[in-house]
């Protein structure tokens, strides 16, 4: 009897909530996209034989035409993005396919080996027909038997020893496996990009990723994706915050029971205190000098050097580096005109203090030495891959005559090397709130944040100073009712303790 009352007081309540239109009270699930249901491959193709890529493709494309359409609209598959005015007033679509970076610097002349992480099969050249839908690669990110492999330095063709039929057959939706194939590996090699990707991440604990361990979040719960195309921006590739992803998709912009650290999201972005370090277990690349390569020195460990790519710099529990970011950015553009005196920014944050759309945010910043043409003032890309390439003959006037003529760019046949940085935002390896950044940690003498560099007169906590626009104080004593986190207690320790009334 008891428990048909109970059934029925339910049922009452439900009725009143419907009624009075209430409903429950949306929770961080609510912003997770719907997970299609699973197909099951296994049984079809019944009879193929696969000869290659494209092979596969043509099969998918009897019931998938549309989804290739829309693939070859994506930027995944073009490699380019924005916008842009060049130096010679030009319009131009920027991204990976032509900017340059400081690792391993440009693709033009490089693609056999740069387009390994391509989904597409056979970019070794201009020649490349971005309109064939037959040349996508749908596997690289749907195979889910864990067998799929691309040649090496085979422009994104599949190596030969994969069986295709058995991965045809095995697909479904992207995983971290497949994500983290071309995105943990980046630059050359784990954890050489990103301070926040790595291997550690295909099979993350809760210690390394929240979302990842604890909840197994695949990467498309958050990059959502509608036509094939994913949600989410690189600042290193885009200089516009338009189809970014945020925390608050999903959580509240206001989430804490302290009104005290709610105050500070209006200028502080979630990660700076959620992403206390990066490169948890896997140690990552913080510089990368070319000017030391080409030498045959007796160190083995690849972490420091390597012939074919010269000197590096790995690192281990970084603590990140914080600037302002209102989700633009600047970019050098290939051919504009440097000063070779000057540390030359290839990338970087826009925003500031008087900034009310820009909050402080934590970033990997990897620094280079990269060759310059010191009579044009200008980046150069080498060809590193090839019978003439950097990494056969280890001839550098080679590489860059060979590079800058596939980049279209001029040569004066002298070179010299130039400091360059790249900011990355981490947004990855969010830990658990026991772990996140504590008020000490930042206002405190020798803190993490150099207040003065980010435009206060001092630690905002102490000496005051309202952010102009950003409609924010962090002065305790212009709060004089704000609750105050005794120093060295945890905030979400503090913040229970507020919320039990002890």
């Amino acid at each position: 009897m008891r428990s048909r009352w109970f059934v029925l007081s339910l049922g009452a309540v439900a009725v009143f909530l419907s009624l009075t239109g209430c409903s429950k009270e949306r929770t961080p699930w609510d912003g997770i996209a719907e997970i299609p249901a699973h197909v099951d491959h296994s049984t079809f193709f019944e009879g193929a034989k696969f000869t290659d890529g494209p092979s596969v493709t043509k099969a998918c494309m009897e019931c998938h035409e549309k989804e290739a359409r829309d693939f070859l609209k994506t930027t995944h598959w073009t490699w380019q993005g924005d916008s842009v005015r060049l130096p010679d007033g030009t319009i131009e679509h920027i991204g990976k396919a032509n900017l340059i970076n400081n690792f391993c610097i440009g693709i033009k002349s490089n693609e056999k080996h740069c387009t390994t992480c391509h989904a597409g099969y056979g970019w070794r050249d201009d020649s490349f027909d971005f309109n064939d839908p037959t040349r996508i690669d749908c596997l690289i990110c749907h195979d889910n038997t864990g067998t799929y492999q691309k040649a090496e330095d085979g422009a994104g063709e599949v190596d030969p020893d994969v069986d295709l039929l058995a991965v045809a057959k095995g697909v479904g939706a992207p995983t971290r496996q497949n994500c983290g194939f071309c995105h943990f590996r980046g630059g050359g090699g784990d954890a050489v990009k990103h301070g926040d990707l790595d291997g550690s991440m295909y099979f993350p604990t809760e210690r390394i990723d929240v979302h990842m361990g604890r909840y197994d979040f695949q990467c498309y719960y958050c990059h959502r994706t509608v036509d094939h195309d994913i949600k989410g921006r690189s600042m290193t590739l885009n200089v516009s915050d338009e189809n970014r992803i945020a925390c608050t998709d999903c959580h509240d912009s206001r989430p804490h029971k302290l009104q005290r650290l709610n105050e500070h999201t209006d200028a502080v972005a979630c990660e700076t205190c959620h992403i206390p370090e990066m490169a948890i277990d896997e140690a990552t690349k913080m510089s990368w000098d070319w000017s030391q390569a080409g030498q045959d020195l007796p160190i083995k460990d690849h972490h420091v050097y390597a012939k074919t790519k010269g000197r590096f710099v790995f690192k281990k529990h970084v603590i990140p580096e914080y600037y302002w970011y209102n989700g633009h950015s600047g970019r050098y553009l290939m051919g504009e005109k440097i000063n070779p005196d000057e540390v030359l920014k290839l990338d970087w944050p826009l925003g500031g203090y008087h900034d009310g759309r820009a909050k402080i945010w934590p970033f990997k910043v990897h620094r280079g030495k990269q060759p310059y043409d010191t009579v044009n003032k200008i980046v150069l890309v080498p060809n590193t891959v090839g019978p003439q390439g950097y990494w056969t003959i280890f001839d550098w006037d080679t590489a860059l005559r060979i590079g800058s003529e596939h980049n279209h760019l001029p040569y004066s046949g002298h070179y010299g090397w130039i400091s360059t940085e790249m900011y990355w935002p981490l947004a990855h390896m969010v830990q658990p709130k026991e772990k996140a950044v504590q008020c000490d940690e930042c206002h405190s003498p020798g803190g993490r944040m150099d207040w003065k560099a980010l435009g206060y007169r001092g630690d905002p906590a102490f000496e005051g100073g309202r952010r102009e626009n950003g409609a924010i104080s962090m002065n305790v004593k212009e709060n004089p009712d704000a609750s105050v986190i005794p120093s060295g207690e945890p905030a979400d320790a503090f913040e229970d303790r507020q919320e039990g009334g002890k």
